[in-house]
């Protein structure tokens, strides 16, 4: 895990901030994808969630150089990206339909182990023996709480195991081109091609006869809740990208396991849900391992002092 230096510029206290921000933001998105997912379809959700973002940042791409950094290489790296986040968030809103908020959440944290893997195999990054334990103490976390939930639903408990997978290669992709794109445009962009792919899926849906191909009429409690998608989701990705710009992402990388107790406390709330005690301690294994990978990181990636 490489990172920028700490500049001048740089002001950690608001970056920490405005990471909190997303952790606080994006289960709600979360949350309200849960609700929704009993009676719209999932294609509906995704041409929300995604035609939102496209309309909130396509017309301002102009102040961020538009495509103009965009070589063939970056262009085909982007439609990858793009594809992988589709495919992450949308079985992360399939996954809602049969798991607790919190517990499908957790399980999707075992992206960063996976990532770790995919690094070293894809990139021939340098992995530890420390970092190959942890990443083997966090999946054993992630079968703690894979295992209640695969006993009450079976398969679609491993969904988002699925979803790690995939954001780990969004993830990956990104290191590939964030230094040569803006970010902003970035996002404009995935947004734009996220729906123009989800609108060709739509065309040929008819053919293949499947309910969550479908789009259906919302009533107006739906209605405002599906802009709700379409606006936390785009806003909380918006709070992580400036929360990296004001601070380098070993400062708020931790920040971002946080996101689990602000599920919990809103699956809570919201759906009367709580983790049970298997599930609970393989979130807390989970936390303590991603952790550790975060803080090992961070002390691989400082500078060694010159001796003498």
């Amino acid at each position: 895990m490489t990172d920028r230096p700490l500049a001048a510029s740089d002001q950690p206290l608001l970056g920490v901030l405005l990471m909190l921000g997303f952790c606080a933001v994006i289960p709600l998105s979360d949350a309200i994808a849960k609700v929704l997912g009993q009676t719209i379809p999932l294609l509906q959700l995704l041409l929300v969630r995604f035609g939102t973002q496209a309309v909130l940042l396509v017309p301002g791409l102009s102040r961020g150089g538009g495509w103009a950094g965009f070589t063939p290489r970056v262009a085909w790296l982007t439609v990858a990206r793009t594809a992988f986040q589709v495919i992450a968030v949308g079985g992360m809103f399939a996954s809602l339909r049969f798991l607790p908020l919190a517990e499908a959440i957790a399980i999707a944290f075992v992206m960063p182990f996976i990532l770790l893997m995919l690094g070293r195999i894809v990139l021939n990054e340098e992995v530890g023996p420390r970092r190959i334990a942890a990443c083997a103490v966090g999946f054993a976390g992630t079968l703690l709480v894979i295992q209640p939930s695969f006993a009450e639903v079976g398969a679609p408990a491993l969904l988002p195991v699925l979803v790690a997978f995939f954001i780990a290669l969004y993830m990956l992709v990104t290191r590939q081109i964030a230094q040569e794109v803006d970010a902003l445009v970035l996002q404009g962009t995935s947004g734009f091609l996220a729906t123009v792919g989800l609108l060709l899926l739509l065309m040929l849906a008819p053919k293949a006869d499947y309910p969550d191909l479908t789009l259906v009429m919302p009533d107006r409690k739906e209605a405002l809740l599906l802009a709700g998608i379409g606006l936390l989701g785009t806003f909380a990705h918006l709070l992580m990208t400036w929360s990296l710009r004001f601070a380098p992402s070993a400062t708020v990388a931790p920040i971002q396991y946080l996101e689990i107790p602000f599920a919990t406390l809103l699956g809570w709330i919201v759906f009367s849900e709580l983790p049970n005690a298997f599930a609970a301690t393989g979130i807390f294994i989970i936390m303590a391992a991603g952790l550790y990978i975060v803080f090992r990181e961070r002390k691989l990636a400082m500078p060694v002092p010159p001796e003498g």
